[in-house]
């Protein structure tokens, strides 16, 4: 007699997936908010946003919010090419900071990511970094360099990330490996309970600092990395400092 085989039994993370997104289509919410600040980034703009719809059957419902800080250039006119994702103005440059706390103030989904628009990290990297909130395995995820790939990270850049990085490991208990990546995502509880202050790069330790401080823990996955090859890259020495002195006020400052 043959017996009718039964369908597979899906795991807890595969059924919590599910559930967060039923919940999010129920409520008109999207699953995943993709937030990218932009400044003066015609040349590789069109390109993120064309790669971060194709990704979208993986992270469905996905929501595309640009945050464009004062461009000067055609940026607008490229984002316009995409009537699907949000576009946001700053009317003069106020930093990557307000750029990012503009993005997440405006995003709906259950989990947030950061994506820069250099193309230095590519977008296809995403459904891996969300896929640990959206199965409730994790509240933070990090995209390292550092465990992953590099591709033409200049030295100046290496050596500062890797100071910052050690660091933080040193001042929270924590192994950081890649503390100023520009790839990041949280889960929509982390961010509500953080309130940022920075407006420039310091954004990035702000970030990393305040979710330590407030308990929770960070999970780094190996991402691939490539030096941008249009425009100019925007982080000075000067940043590097104010990210150090940053990083060291923001673990005695209160929340």
């Amino acid at each position: 007699m043959q017996t009718q085989s039964q369908p597979p039994i899906s795991s807890d993370s595969e059924i919590k997936k599910v559930e967060i997104e039923m919940e999010a289509l129920e409520k008109g919410c999207p699953s995943v908010t993709v937030v990218v600040p932009t400044y003066n980034e015609e040349g590789t703009i069109g390109q993120v946003l064309s790669e971060l719809t194709k990704i979208e059957p993986k992270v469905s419902p996905l929501e595309i919010i640009v945050v464009d800080d004062g461009s000067s250039d055609r940026t607008k006119d490229e984002v316009a090419k995409f009537p699907s994702v949000i576009y946001i103005r700053h009317q003069r440059n106020m930093g990557k900071g307000m750029a990012l706390k503009t993005g997440l103030k405006n995003g709906r989904g259950k989990a947030l990511v950061i994506q820069d628009a250099d193309m230095e990290y590519s977008p296809t990297e995403i459904p891996q970094l969300v896929k640990p909130i959206l199965e409730g395995r994790a509240d933070v995820v990090y995209g390292s360099r550092f465990i992953g790939k590099r591709n033409g990270m200049s030295f100046s850049h290496l050596v500062g990330n890797v100071i910052l990085s050690k660091v933080a490991s040193l001042l929270y208990q924590e192994n950081i490996t890649d503390i100023m990546t520009g790839h990041k995502a949280f889960s929509r509880k982390v961010l509500e309970s953080l309130r940022l202050k920075e407006n420039g790069f310091g954004v990035e330790v702000e970030l990393t600092a305040k979710v330590l401080k407030n308990g929770w823990k960070i999970l780094e996955i190996p991402i691939g990395y490539s030096y941008r090859t249009h425009g100019a890259a925007k982080i000075r020495y000067r940043d590097g400092l104010g990210s150090l002195l940053k990083l060291l006020s923001s673990t005695f400052a209160e929340n």
